[in-house]
C-alpha cells in the first residue's frame, strides 16, 4: 500500500482531499472489486470457450465485466494461455490491457511480448463451441 503515498502526495498538491480520494481511495477500491468480481464469477459461470482437462477449477469468460478489469475478464482464454498478454483472444473480445501493453512496447518500455501463438498450446486444451 506505500506504493499509493507517493501519488496521494502528488495528488493533494495539484488538487487537494477531493483528488486524493478519486485518485487513489476510490482507484483503487474499484480495481479491488473488479479483482474479486473476476475471482468470484470467472471461475464459476460465464461464456466458456476453451475447457482445459486435469484442471480443477476452469475459466469463463465475462463480457460484462471488461471495462472493471481491464480485460481480465477473459478469465477462460487466461486459463486457456496463461502465458498471453492478449486475453482477448476471440472476434469481438475488446482487450484494453493488451491495447495498453502495445503502448507501453511502441514507447520502448516493454518487450518480447507473448501471444496466444508464442508456445505451443498447454496440454489437455480443448476448444468448445
Amino acid at each position: 500500500m506505500a506504493q499509493q503515498i507517493p501519488v496521494a502526495f502528488i495528488l493533494w498538491l495539484l488538487g487537494g482531499l477531493e483528488w486524493v480520494i478519486w485518485g487513489v481511495a476510490v482507484r483503487v477500491s474499484v480495481s479491488l472489486i473488479g479483482h474479486w468480481a473476476v475471482g468470484h464469477y470467472a471461475h464459476r459461470q460465464g461464456h466458456q470457450g476453451w475447457i482445459v482437462e486435469g484442471l480443477p477449477v476452469q475459466g469463463y469468460n465475462l463480457p460484462w465485466l471488461g471495462l472493471l478489469t481491464f480485460g481480465e475478464n477473459w478469465h477462460g482464454n487466461h486459463h486457456a494461455f496463461p502465458h498471453s498478454a492478449r486475453l482477448g483472444v476471440e472476434a469481438g473480445q475488446f482487450d484494453p490491457g493488451y491495447l495498453f501493453i502495445r503502448g507501453l512496447e511502441k514507447l520502448g518500455l516493454v518487450h518480447d511480448i507473448q501471444l496466444p501463438q508464442s508456445k505451443p498450446m498447454r496440454a489437455g486444451l480443448t476448444r468448445i463451441s
